[in-house]
């Protein structure tokens, strides 16, 4: 299975370069972060026209992940587990075929303690 991940900083602005790359990469899950979308305008029909499946959890403005899929998706998890109350939209775990996926977009920090910690 290929999957990759894209930081599109906007799913609606690179909307064009992501389905074009989707149609000549024949990547089977793409894992996108910083959609900065709510579920209700994220783009879905455009990627169901190219038969991919979509998982999101979104944010307006920031955050914002998904799931896109050439597969059924199911989705687990739309928040950090033990969190309920998290509402920065930068986690979703989902079930594809036999393999769990947990998508976890972390901001970059520029200091060493919080890489360091990210890293672990």
């Amino acid at each position: 299975m290929k999957i990759a991940t894209w930081n599109v900083n906007s799913v609606r602005v690179r909307l064009p370069h992501v389905i074009d790359w989707l149609k000549i990469s024949n990547c089977d899950v793409l894992l996108l972060q910083e959609t900065k979308t709510v579920n209700e305008t994220f783009p879905s029909s455009e990627f169901e026209s190219i038969n991919y499946k979509v998982a999101i959890v979104g944010q307006k403005s920031y955050n914002g992940v998904a799931v896109i899929s050439k597969f059924p998706t199911k989705i687990l998890e739309t928040s950090l587990p033990g969190d309920k109350k998290d509402s920065q939209a930068r986690y979703l775990e989902v079930s594809i075929q036999e393999l769990s996926l947990i998508h976890i977009s972390e901001p970059t920090r520029r200091t060493p303690i919080s890489y360091a910690v990210f890293c672990l």
